[in-house]
């Protein structure tokens, strides 16, 4: 069972990763069209205003996700010294888990851009 809790945490932290790892295209791909609305001037519209937006609302969901993550890990920690484990709190997987959290959020926006961006390229 410990096992299979460490690969699903394996896989799930590559998956954060690679995602993030698109967000140097996602930046190359919307650096044209902001650079266009920056031409027109005036305040934040379209694509910008989507950044921005989307930056923010990841920020905030991230910052509620790890908070959760945390909660969770201190509500189990009384049944796992109980049960004779080492609290999450205390061995260090209430961070991971925090940590995957908080960064779940902006990877899936990076990659919901990628995929958004890449089709409006091809069009």
């Amino acid at each position: 069972m410990k096992n299979r809790r460490l690969a699903r945490a394996s896989r799930q932290s590559t998956a954060i990763a690679g995602n993030l790892m698109l967000a140097p295209m996602v930046m190359a791909m919307r650096l044209p069209m902001m650079a266009t609305e920056a031409r027109n001037g005036g305040p934040l519209r379209g694509e910008s205003l989507a950044a921005v937006t989307e930056k923010t609302t990841a920020l905030a969901e991230g910052m509620v996700a790890a908070q959760m993550s945390y909660f969770q890990s201190a509500m189990q920690f009384w049944p796992e010294v109980l049960s004779g484990r080492t609290p999450s709190v205390l061995n260090g997987v209430a961070a991971q888990k925090s940590v995957a959290a908080a960064m779940r959020p902006a990877s899936n926006r990076v990659r919901a851009n990628f995929r958004r961006l890449a089709t409006k390229s091809h069009t």
